[in-house]
């Protein structure tokens, strides 16, 4: 090719900006078209927003669980037996404020960065102009957010347009009393009753945050029990918490309609039963930003979900188009549309690429205690997709939990029967998303248990109970070996 690269990336979520960082630093003249600021809905409104708040509820929830038991004293002015006020309270107009500061400035600093390397940015929405032309390029047309259109010529598009809440037809949310999980940094004050729908990681991670800033809160959840598709030992631990701290959890309870009546809100469930609250945050799932993209004219293939399909290193079924994040419904996480992002151009440009491999995907749900998970899970162990033996370990019995109060939480790992290499773990604990790290190079690098067992950890730390669980893991292998 005698001109440089031209790549056009319509979106600038994780997926976006990534590959616009790897496409920049690889020559080619990168465009990001993003109408909403850089760092998508994961930046501005998803991730870190809700972990900002998230945040400020460890905080609360460290304070009132474990205080006393450490053998703090907090002078309290209020000697009324009768009403014996929390000891913190919080500010959550202050809090909201804090948060939208914060992903205002997280979206600066990736501006910056992608404008630094090399990229342009265009405020506007992008779509694909029917077919390929002859000389492999692709034209997008962009709608500025004055009105002015412009059109790009790109040799290869990266769609990454994300996904938007998923709203019931009788719970249109209004931003006031019925909310989607993008509305909740506009309210000043804490929503005195809380009926939270939608019991998957959205919903129990808001539920969890409320009722520790001092909520009253109903989860609503349609399955038998909360965090559907996490590790079922992990989420009977979250469920217990959350019964224990005084949540209302209504399993196999579906929310059928929300209405506002007077300055409370109404949640009808399918079987009849009426609850009310002060506030309702439906949590129901992500719908594709699939729409108007011209993917139908210019030959992307479309799930029945709406979801743009790609192949392993980031392909659509159009030639030179690549999609990546949400929109594929590969893994609604942001490392993830990061890692498909920069494969996508990898691949395009011509680079050494690793196709996308999902087993090795660490995620986090930001609970409190977090439940992070790796590789293979007991639904893949119990459903015979892979043979692994696994060991559970209470953090219970690990000196620094005792020292820290920590009651709740495991280590558990899995590893293939012959061979002790690990393929798996999970860990429930206060930042067990710092915690799996250990666990993730294991399964990233085929390490085995005794590998693990023989590293030497920090007396007393929680990082002991993963080399504990390991030891044990390699002990039952000798054993049934000999």
């Amino acid at each position: 090719m005698g001109h440089v690269t031209r790549i056009v990336i319509i979106g600038g979520g994780p997926g976006g900006y990534e590959a616009a960082l790897v496409a920049a630093s690889l020559g080619a003249e990168v465009t990001v078209v993003d109408c909403d600021g850089l760092g998508g809905a994961s930046v501005l409104t998803d991730c870190v927003p809700s972990k900002t708040l998230i945040a400020t509820a460890e905080v609360m929830t460290t304070f009132d669980s474990s205080y006393e038991e450490l053998g703090i004293i907090v002078e309290d002015d209020t000697p009324d037996p009768d009403s014996p006020a929390r000891v913190v309270g919080v500010d959550l107009g202050k809090v909201n404020r804090r948060v939208k500061r914060l992903a205002l400035a997280q979206s600066h600093d990736i501006t910056a960065s992608v404008t630094r390397a090399g990229a342009r940015v265009l405020r506007g929405k992008g779509r694909l102009d029917g077919q390929q032309a002859l000389d492999g390029s692709r034209k997008v047309i962009v709608s500025a957010v004055d009105g002015t259109e412009e059109t790009l010529v790109a040799d290869a598009v990266l769609l990454c347009t994300g996904g938007h809440p998923r709203e019931l037809a009788d719970a249109q949310p209004d931003g006031e009393r019925i909310l989607n999980w993008t509305q909740v940094y506009d309210l000043d004050e804490l929503p005195e009753e809380l009926i939270v729908v939608g019991s998957g990681v959205t919903g129990a991670e808001f539920a969890g945050a409320y009722k520790a800033l001092g909520s009253k809160v109903t989860l609503v959840s349609s399955r038998d029990r909360v965090l559907p598709g996490e590790d079922p030992d992990a989420a009977a631990v979250l469920e217990d918490v959350f019964r224990r701290r005084g949540m209302n959890v209504m399993a196999r309870s579906r929310a059928a309609s929300a209405k506002r009546v007077g300055d409370r809100v109404e949640v009808t469930l399918s079987d009849g039963r009426v609850i009310s609250g002060t506030h309702c945050l439906m949590a129901v799932g992500a719908v594709p930003n699939s729409e108007g993209l011209g993917l139908e004219e210019a030959g992307v293939k479309v799930k029945e979900s709406g979801h743009i399909w790609t192949d392993k290193v980031s392909r659509t079924t159009a030639p030179g188009v690549y999609a990546a994040g949400d929109v594929t419904g590969v893994f609604a996480l942001a490392s993830v549309a990061a890692m498909q992002g920069r494969i996508a151009m990898y691949h395009f440009l011509g680079d050494a690429v690793t196709p996308l491999n999902l087993k090795t995907v660490s995620s986090n749900v930001f609970t409190d205690p977090e439940i992070a998970t790796v590789g293979y899970t007991q639904a893949d162990v119990d459903s015979g997709k892979i043979d692994a033996r696994a060991v559970k370990l209470p953090l219970l019995r690990n000196p620094r939990a005792k020292m820290q109060g920590i009651r709740d939480g495991f280590v558990k790992i899995f590893c293939r029967p012959g061979t002790g290499i690990v393929v798996g773990g999970v860990v429930v604990a206060p930042r067990a998303s710092e915690l799996i790290h250990p666990i993730s190079i294991a399964v990233d690098n085929n390490l085995t248990v005794e590998q693990i067992a023989n590293t030497f950890t920090v007396y007393p730390s929680l990082s002991g109970s993963i080399a504990e669980v390991a030891r044990q893991l390699h002990t039952r292998k000798i054993a049934e070996e000999g």
